[in-house]
């Protein structure tokens, strides 16, 4: 058997919220849509060798004035781990584009990590071995 990709499957509130981040922060280009510009309701992103998809939570119509902070608070343990050589360059660039995150650190077991939040909540941590 081979598997030729790994394409994770997340939900979010606001869709324009959230392609503002993958796309125009994080550089991740719309391989393909459903729903026109003002209501895409999916969509597969592409960057490098990474996919990931983003599905709306609500429909456009049906989709409440806030998100619910449990649901948000849940997305506490998923983290979408990110191979980036240049963790320096990844934080300055964030930083740059004025989105929160501590500066990288190294963890005991030699992984230079940068973590963060999406604007769902989910995590996405920057990493690269030290002595990769």
């Amino acid at each position: 058997m081979k598997f030729d990709y790994l394409c994770p499957l997340i939900q979010v509130f606001d869709m324009k919220v959230s392609l503002q981040f993958y796309v125009d922060v994080l550089g991740f280009q719309i391989h393909q849509q459903a729903g026109e510009a003002h209501d895409i309701g999916w969509v597969w992103l592409r960057r490098d060798d990474i996919s990931l998809m983003l599905n709306t939570l609500y429909e456009l119509s049906d989709r409440p004035a806030q998100p619910d902070p449990r649901r948000m608070d849940a997305h506490h343990d998923t983290i979408l781990y990110i191979g980036c050589e240049d963790i320096e360059a990844i934080y300055q660039h964030l930083v740059n584009k004025s989105i929160q995150c501590q500066p990288p650190e190294t963890a005991p077991y030699g992984m230079k990590q940068l973590y963060l939040k999406d604007p769902d909540g989910y995590g996405i941590c920057f990493q690269w071995p030290i002595n990769g």
